[in-house]
């Protein structure tokens, strides 16, 4: 079992910065790519940024520029730096993780998500 927990949504203005976490736990033999999505209600979820196991990191045009996507190894974190926030911004940010577990397979995992809301 592969667990994320996705955490620093909220509430800023147009312009402002928010940073999310997300962090995965459970039984990862080996991390093989995480990444961020977003989700408005209705809508189907579209790709943010990703990072491969290798460090290839890749952006969707839409946020290219304003988000940028980190990591940290040694805790099977990611983390998104999104800035100059726009209303259309607004969505439910969640992680995905691509893991080979320690019995050998490959699972694709998803948080909860986090509710991001960027008022006019």
């Amino acid at each position: 079992q592969v667990q994320l927990v996705e955490s620093g949504g909220g509430l800023v203005q147009s312009g402002g910065s928010l940073r999310l976490s997300c962090v995965a736990s459970g039984s990862i033999e080996k991390m093989n790519s995480m990444g961020w999505h977003r989700q408005v209600l209705g809508k189907k979820r579209e790709f943010l940024a990703a990072v491969t196991g290798g460090g290839t990191i890749n952006y969707a045009d839409s946020v290219k520029g304003r988000f940028t996507i980190s990591r940290d190894t040694v805790k099977n974190a990611i983390f998104l730096q999104m800035k100059s926030l726009k209303p259309e911004d607004t969505a439910v940010y969640s992680c995905n993780a691509v893991v080979t577990t320690t019995m050998g397979r490959l699972t694709s995992a998803w948080g909860q998500g986090t509710q991001v809301t960027v008022s006019s």
